[in-house]
């Protein structure tokens, strides 16, 4: 059993920053964790991706936060955060976490947090 914990969500105001911790945890051992990212979802619309970082930290980000966003992680917490600032209205969504993690050395799978909302506005 894979558990993905986000947290930081909330209410801010235009131009404010907000910081998405996501932290992974698992009844077996975790192997290995390769790609980490947010992606975010607002009604009636697909989820999006915001955000990825590779286990070797490489990153890249949707063209609509490039410049206000950061995506980092610490691998010995098994955590990715994603650093936003600048925010506008049309950044609010609820944002997800997701990770390719491999537990007990079997074939990575995909696993996905259980969300956590932003909202932008004054």
């Amino acid at each position: 059993q894979v558990q993905l914990v986000e947290s930081g969500g909330g209410l801010v105001q235009p131009g404010g920053s907000l910081r998405l911790s996501c932290a992974a945890s698992a009844s077996g051992t975790i192997s290995s964790i390769n790609t980490m990212g947010w992606y975010r979802q607002t009604p009636g619309k697909q989820r999006e991706l915001v955000a990825g970082i590779s286990s070797g930290g490489s990153t890249n980000y949707a063209d609509s936060v490039k410049g206000r966003f950061t995506i980092s992680r610490d691998n010995a917490k098994n955590t990715v955060y994603l650093q936003m600032n600048s925010l506008k209205p049309e950044d609010t969504a609820v944002y997800y976490c997701n990770a390719k993690i491999s537990i007990n050395w079997r074939q990575p799978r995909d696993y996905w947090g259980q969300g956590t909302q932003v909202t932008v506005s004054s």
